[in-house]
């Protein structure tokens, strides 16, 4: 091992009140439009000015913040129509790859609880080839099943019977998966991580 240090440190407090006493002597600029808080500091006692209490923000408010504005009735119909004619043209070159396939059908509400379900199930390590481990994702498992949670708490009085039977099966079924690969988890004694100091 060398006696010559990975990393040097540099004592910048010194040029740094030199700033500092340089920016005193300055008058002080205008404000740019649009400019947030500034720090001030109190004439001839350099501390700094008390800054106000942030306004607290929930993170939906900063989510909603930083979307763009929602597209116009136009923007949307142009671009669903544009969407389908291009979906149309795709499903007219598989057909021509593929004379015996036929139309494909219309995506439901069924088809995504299947989605929902299919990955929820394949994240608990369902689907492995036969001679080898199944791969478990719990954490991406709790999350589909969660996700699949609010859309049922958001759906609700919404669907047919049919649609929320199925939703309520999917869902049970998927939770029953995770409780018995969670105590599967807990029966085997896994050790807890080490303490920090």
């Amino acid at each position: 091992m060398t006696d010559k240090p990975k990393f040097e440190v540099i004592d910048r407090r010194k040029m740094k009140a030199e700033e500092e006493e340089l920016e005193s002597h300055r008058a002080p600029e205008p404000p740019e439009p649009g400019a947030g808080p500034r720090l001030v500091v109190n004439e001839g006692r350099g501390e700094a000015a008390p800054e106000p209490p942030a306004a607290e923000t929930t993170p939906e408010q900063e989510f909603e913040g930083a979307l763009p504005p929602a597209p116009t009735a136009q923007e949307s119909s142009e671009q669903k129509a544009a969407y389908e004619a291009s979906a149309e043209r795709v499903e007219d070159l598989l057909r021509a790859q593929n004379p015996g396939m036929g139309k494909q059908p219309e995506v439901s509400f069924d088809h995504l609880v299947q989605q929902f379900y299919l990955s929820g199930m394949i994240q608990m390590g369902a689907g492995a080839q036969e001679g080898q481990r199944p791969r478990v994702d719990i954490v991406g498992a709790r999350n589909t099943i969660d996700m699949l949670g609010v859309l049922a708490e958001k759906t609700k009085g919404n669907l047919t019977g049919q649609e929320e039977r199925m939703l309520q099966s999917v869902l049970f079924e998927l939770r029953m998966a995770f409780l018995e690969l969670t105590s599967m988890i807990n029966v085997q004694s896994v050790p807890p991580p080490p303490a920090k100091p």
